[in-house]
C-alpha cells in the first residue's frame, strides 16, 4: 500500500519537468522557432498580453520569425516589446508584419546557452528534489504520530527515493537532447 504522500507528490514532480520542458523550448538554439517570442508580453491597449494573442506567429523558413498581429495599431508595441525582451533578435518592421532574422549562433553564443540550459535544468532538480523531502516530512510526521511503523516508513522512503530518482533522470534526459540541440551547427 503506498501511502497518500507519494501519490501527491508524483503529480508535483511531473510539473516541475514540464515546466522546464517550457523553459527549454523558449530557449534559442540555431533555428527559428514560434516558441521563442510566443510568450514575450505587449502592452495591448493597456493590459500585458502574450504575444500569440494578438498575432500569429510563424516560420517560414529556419532562420525567420514572422509576426502578424490582427490589429495593426499594435505593431509599435509589439517591436517595443521584441527590443526589450532578452532574446537577442532585432525586430524589423514593415507595414504589417514584424520579421525576426535568426542569424547562426557563434561557438561562445552556443557555450553560454549550454549554461543556460544547465542552469534551469539544476533549478528543476532543486525543485524535485524540494517535493521529495516535502513527502518525507509527511511520512517522519505519520510515523511519530504512530500512524506507521518503522518498517512500513522506511518502504515508503525507498519508493520515494526511486520516484525522485526516475524524475531527476528524466530531467537529465532532457537536458542533454537540450544541450545537443543548442551544440549542433
Amino acid at each position: 500500500m503506498t501511502h497518500e504522500a507519494l501519490v501527491a507528490v508524483e503529480p508535483k514532480m511531473q510539473r516541475a519537468v514540464e515546466a522546464l520542458d517550457r523553459e527549454f523550448a523558449a530557449i534559442r538554439t540555431g533555428r527559428a522557432s514560434t516558441s521563442l517570442v510566443e510568450r514575450i508580453t505587449v502592452d495591448y491597449y493597456g493590459t500585458q498580453t502574450p504575444l500569440n494573442q494578438i498575432a500569429g506567429i510563424s516560420t517560414p523558413d529556419p532562420h525567420l520569425i514572422v509576426i502578424q498581429p490582427w490589429d495593426r495599431s499594435v505593431l509599435g508595441a509589439i517591436e517595443r516589446a521584441l527590443t526589450k525582451s532578452d532574446i537577442g533578435l532585432v525586430p524589423n518592421v514593415d507595414g504589417t508584419v514584424v520579421r525576426l532574422n535568426v542569424p547562426p549562433l557563434t561557438e561562445e553564443r552556443r557555450r553560454e546557452m549550454v549554461k543556460q540550459v544547465r542552469k534551469r535544468a539544476e533549478e528543476a532538480r532543486v525543485e524535485v528534489r524540494h517535493h521529495r523531502r516535502e513527502a518525507a516530512d509527511t511520512l517522519k510526521k505519520e510515523m511519530r504520530d504512530g500512524n506507521l511503523s518503522e518498517d512500513e516508513e522506511r518502504r515508503e522512503l525507498d519508493a520515494l527515493q526511486k520516484l525522485t530518482d526516475r524524475w531527476i533522470e528524466q530531467v537529465d534526459e532532457r537536458t542533454e537532447r537540450k544541450e545537443a540541440e543548442v551544440m549542433e551547427v
